[in-house]
């Protein structure tokens, strides 16, 4: 997509809402996929150009919320929830497991490029805790010895 068909994506969202400040994360998830899933310097510059923002407002929202990513990613996403109800069944030691496996602490991207592993605040499936997202699919509740069949599934294996 060219940075003209973008602006033209995002003022059409913009219409969508009465205060057409609430476009901005649609607008942050069109240049995130633009940008080959993460969002460059270059990406919130185009995000505040044509929502007619400030970079650092871009940059604020897209740095709070967990789904924006500022530096570049695996081709694959493992999040562990760490919340309240998942740590009270384990996720730590979900979280460990992960780590001992991908060879990277939480917020890390394997050396090879494949896999970026983070832990997340909630990812909203308390009642079946711990939650692991892969690649956005929720697998729930997954146990620590189930940790090296998912990253042998990842890998291809």
């Amino acid at each position: 997509m060219t940075v003209a068909e973008f602006n033209e994506q995002v003022q059409q969202l913009r219409q969508r809402y009465p205060d057409d400040r609430s476009a901005i994360m649609g607008a942050l998830h069109l240049a995130q996929a633009r940008h080959g899933g993460w969002l460059p310097t270059e990406a919130l510059k185009e995000v505040a150009q044509a929502m007619e923002l400030t970079p650092a407002y871009v940059q604020s929202v897209a740095s709070f919320y967990d789904m924006y990513h500022l530096a570049p990613v695996g081709r694959h996403a493992v999040e562990v929830c760490t919340n309240l109800s998942c740590a009270l069944v384990g996720a730590q030691q979900v979280v460990e497991a992960f780590e001992s496996e991908l060879g990277v602490p939480p917020g890390e991207t394997t050396s090879d490029g494949e896999v970026t592993f983070r832990t997340a605040e909630c990812l909203g499936g308390c009642g079946y805790a711990p939650v692991v997202v892969v690649d956005h699919r929720y697998r729930e509740p997954v146990r620590p010895d189930q940790v090296p069949a998912i990253v042998e599934e990842l890998r291809g294996g």
